[in-house]
């Protein structure tokens, strides 16, 4: 293609168009300047340049804004439209370049330059061209796009030139594609280029063809799938069938939906629905499944109960479910009180330790019921398996959560009193060691985010109120005592027993036995033989064993002889408990030689305790009898030799271990016994029998001995006072570093007993020993 001279036209700028030679087509014609220009082309000889815009948004193009080439295009039709806009007919003429802006006020006229097609074809040429038509009627065929009539329209055209200009204008590429095809004035340039175009376009056909498969294919799919849902929907609503999955899943969401949970775990739960609607009933995992959301749902994880907090309120209700305690009590009222004043302290971890039958779990109940707060309880007795209380991972067959989730579903509440009865009878094996678990659910800084291996999800503890109950601290593991606060429960009185039982359990038991107070009374001196001769323990459950007794006799008495009232006093008791089953009053009746009270402290209280010390001829043999554990043994190992050391001074003939054998004997045999506080008692009975000084009867003792006759403390002071005061007893010698445990001893008690406290043996013999002193 070669340049001709110049021509000087009015200039047309298009938005979004562009037109090759050849091409007829129409233009809406609507700014200013192009109309300008359109008129000035029909006064003239209809010649008018045609070129594109560069930005379509551009309203009033500048030159810096135009392509230089367009095509110099014939007008060969004008209309004006009813809405201003002239709609006009142009046809594609020549390629030309833009030489020179010549600025009008009214519209653009140009000075181009236009460039002739190269009538010459040679057999690249042709080889191309029949390419170009192969590879467009693949393209029409493919795309549908185009009528076949275009075809065979294109198919007449011989100029390479035309073709190419004709095929292009046929094609949807971006105007910047098109421009650059305008500009390659080189035909045989412009054929290849026409040849890669619709190779690519032929390959993105191809494509979409088969995205669209594909997308037909998943859409067939969904709509199948969807029909299906529809149909089933239809047939479990023709049969009454609420029970379908479809309106499972649907109850399912809504329960999640209203359960509450945190963000994680409601995240958890839609995507375990998800897959719970995809997998089949019968499959075993939808059962795993199912089983996993209803725990999710069912447990508490934002509904509370509102604490009733009034500090009188609380003190009256304590009060009447419990005589006594304290302590106890006065520790709920203090944390009543600041969750008062802050409105969000931690949950406390109590721990009531005391012997059975003192109350801790009815203690827990009250506190439950003076807080407004759900109450539930879980047992620890006999949990070795840490499973128990993280409970089991989902892949195992028939895996629960532990019971700390458990009862959390139960209370029904974020914030009950939670028991967690007898947490020192847990013990581990090769399960694992579930007071390791217990350390997370009682430690206030780490229970807000309890992971249990069922839930997977953390769960927050820390507005419970946790509260154990034990009978030994001593077999609680130290870093699991250290997590909770400790509240001893010693034991009752005498005089708390009759009050509880008056109040409390005789009321109790004869509503049970469908019985009222006019058809049995029971004296308070009959309670008061029940206490002593019938029960002997720290609690009151075995006294209610013994009045329910007296129930069932009253009830068969008044059902079979018509009486309409019974009356129980210290002279028929008898009748109804039958002969009584412990002595109460002096452990001894007199003094006795070689036999010492001591004062003993087991799970189940205090206890009084017989040493015997027996000699017979012999060469210094110790023998220990009574079930006497390594402690007990060495104590009594530790006073043999303190005699022997101190044997002069004592008054005692410094040979007498090769003369005699001693026996030390603690009666009861088949009751272990372990403990250090029996030393100053075993010394005590040993120098009695080697002085044959008798031992008064009403002294009680204990106290851990060293082999240079100190006195060390011991523990359980409360307990062993209040067992010497049921026994009779009414002298205590114990350990001078135990004066501060006298405080909490009853007064009631305390006015009973004299208590000795001694720091040295000499001191303790002093007042042990009939009719001898020894001095230090």
């Amino acid at each position: 293609m070669s340049e001709q001279q110049r021509t000087i036209v009015p200039l047309l700028p298009l938005r979004g168009l562009l037109v090759f030679p050849t091409m007829v087509l129409h233009l809406d014609v609507g700014r200013d300047k192009s109309v300008q220009a359109l008129e000035k082309a029909m006064m003239d000889e209809h010649l008018i340049f045609l070129t594109t815009q560069k930005d379509v948004s551009i309203d009033d193009p500048e030159e810096e804004d135009l392509y230089e080439v367009g095509t110099l295009a014939r007008v060969k039709q004008m209309l004006k439209l009813p809405n201003g806009t002239i709609r006009v007919l142009v046809e594609g003429l020549n390629r030309g370049k833009i030489e020179e802006f010549i600025n009008h006020e009214d519209y653009f006229s140009v000075s181009i330059s236009l460039f002739e097609n190269d009538a010459k074809k040679d057999a690249e040429d042709e080889a191309l061209m029949r390419t170009i038509l192969d590879y467009f009627e693949q393209y029409i065929k493919m795309s549908k796009k185009i009528s076949a009539e275009t075809l065979a329209t294109v198919q007449d055209i011989e100029e390479p030139g035309r073709l190419a200009d004709i095929v292009t204008s046929h094609l949807p590429l971006k105007l910047k594609d098109k421009q650059e095809l305008l500009e390659t004035v080189n035909v045989k340039q412009r054929l290849n280029r026409v040849v890669k175009i619709l190779n690519n376009e032929k390959e993105v056909i191809q494509l979409e063809k088969k995205i669209g498969q594909r997308v037909k294919r998943s859409m067939e799919r969904t709509q199948k799938e969807y029909y299906l849902r529809e149909q089933m929907k239809a047939i479990q609503k023709e049969l009454g069938d609420k029970e379908g999955k479809t309106g499972e899943v649907q109850d399912l969401k809504e329960k999640i939906e209203q359960a509450n949970m945190p963000e994680h775990v409601y995240n958890a739960a839609i995507k375990e629905l998800n897959r719970y609607e995809k997998i089949p009933s019968t499959s075993a995992e939808s059962s795993v499944i199912r089983n996993y959301l209803d725990w999710l749902i069912a447990l508490p994880w934002t509904r509370a109960t509102k604490d009733d907090i009034n500090i009188p309120k609380a003190e009256k209700v304590l009060n009447e479910d419990h005589y006594g305690l304290e302590k106890v009590k006065e520790r709920v009222l203090e944390y009543l009180a600041v969750q008062k004043l802050t409105k969000s302290l931690k949950g406390p971890i109590l721990c009531l330790v005391g012997p059975p039958g003192v109350g801790k779990t009815s203690l827990a109940k009250s506190i439950a019921r003076s807080l407004n707060r759900n109450f539930i309880r879980v047992s620890l007795g006999g949990v070795r398996d840490e499973s128990e209380i993280r409970g089991h991972r989902r892949t195992y067959v028939g895996a629960m959560p532990g019971r700390i989730i458990q009862g959390m579903r139960k209370a029904g509440t974020i914030n009950p009193v939670f028991l967690l009865d007898e947490i020192d009878k847990m013990s581990n094996d090769f399960r694992g060691d579930p007071s390791s678990a217990m350390l997370e659910v009682l430690d206030p800084e780490q229970n807000k985010n309890f992971s249990d291996h069922y839930i997977e999800e953390t769960y927050d503890l820390s507005k419970v109120l946790f509260i154990a109950t034990a009978n030994d601290l001593s077999t609680i593991p130290g870093p699991l005592r250290d997590r909770m606060e400790i509240i001893s429960i010693a034991g009752y009185t005498e005089l708390e027993k009759l009050h509880i039982a008056k109040d409390y359990l005789v009321p109790k038991q004869i509503k049970e036995h469908g019985m009222n107070k006019q058809q049995l009374q029971i004296r308070d001196e009959a309670i008061t033989q029940i206490i002593r001769y019938y029960t002997r323990e720290a609690g009151v459950r075995g006294l209610e064993r013994q009045i329910a007794t007296i129930c069932r006799k009253t009830a068969r008495i008044i059902t079979s002889e018509e009486k309409k009232r019974v009356i129980v006093t210290n002279k028929n008791i008898e009748e109804f408990l039958g002969k009584k089953i412990f002595h109460y009053g002096q452990a001894e009746i007199e003094d006795q030689v070689g036999v010492a009270t001591g004062l003993a402290y087991t799970t189940f209280g205090g206890d009084t305790l017989q040493i015997e010390v027996a000699l017979a001829p012999g060469k210094g043999k110790l023998v220990l009898t009574g079930k006497l554990g390594d402690v007990m043994k060495e104590s009594a190992q530790a006073a043999f030799s303190y005699v022997r050391s101190k044997a002069e001074h004592l008054n005692i003939d410094p040979d007498f271990y090769e003369k005699y054998d001693i026996h030390i004997h603690v009666p009861e045999g088949a009751v272990p016994k372990d403990g250090p506080s029996a030393g100053v008692t075993m010394t005590t009975a040993l120098v009695s029998a080697l002085t044959g000084k008798a031992i008064h009867k009403e002294v009680g003792m204990t106290g851990e001995i060293t082999l240079r006759g100190r006195v060390l403390p011991i523990g359980g002071l409360k307990e062993k006072t209040l067992s010497a005061h049921r026994a009779g007893l009414t002298k205590i010698i114990f350990p001078k570093d135990n004066e501060k445990d006298l405080e909490d001893i009853p007064e009631s008690v305390k006015s009973d007993l004299t208590f000795v406290a001694v720091s040295h043996v000499d001191e303790v013999l002093k007042h042990a020993l009939v009719g001898e002193t020894f001095e230090n």
